[in-house]
């Protein structure tokens, strides 16, 4: 079992969160560090990213570059969760888009632990696009 440990910084929202030696700033009001929801949407897009970086290289594609800018709505009322996600990837390198859009859907289907564990009623849209490497 996973183990983090948060504590308090004893001024307004401002936490410490830690997992092992790794520490995190997280601020409820999002100024001092990354708020606890953002941190939501910033560990999807990386779960992912993780993903799609390991699904490419293993099929041998010439990954140079990715950015993955993503959005988040949430309700308007408490409790302000999360309802949609909007994943845009830019991929540069010599990659196949059709290789590109599979990794993508493979980490939504199978790989990325975080979606998997929000899926159950939000509701998902990506896109991917690719260019070549322009330094190549």
């Amino acid at each position: 079992m996973e183990q983090v440990q948060v504590e308090w910084c004893g001024d307004g929202l401002k936490f410490e969160g830690r997992r092992g030696e790794v520490r995190t700033a997280i601020d409820g009001n999002g100024k001092a560090g990354v708020s606890p929801v953002s941190m939501v949407l910033q560990s999807l897009t990386a779960c992912t990213s993780a993903d799609v970086v390991d699904i490419l290289q293993k099929g041998r594609q010439d990954l140079r570059e990715l950015r993955v800018t993503a959005r988040g709505e949430r309700r308007p009322d408490p409790p302000r969760r999360y309802t949609r996600f909007e994943l845009d990837f830019e991929i540069v390198g010599d990659v196949d888009p059709k290789k590109a859009e599979r990794a993508v859907q493979l980490s939504f289907d199978t790989y990325c632990s975080v979606y998997h564990t929000l899926k159950d009623d939000i509701e998902l849209e990506w896109r991917v696009s690719v260019r070549p490497d322009p330094s190549s």
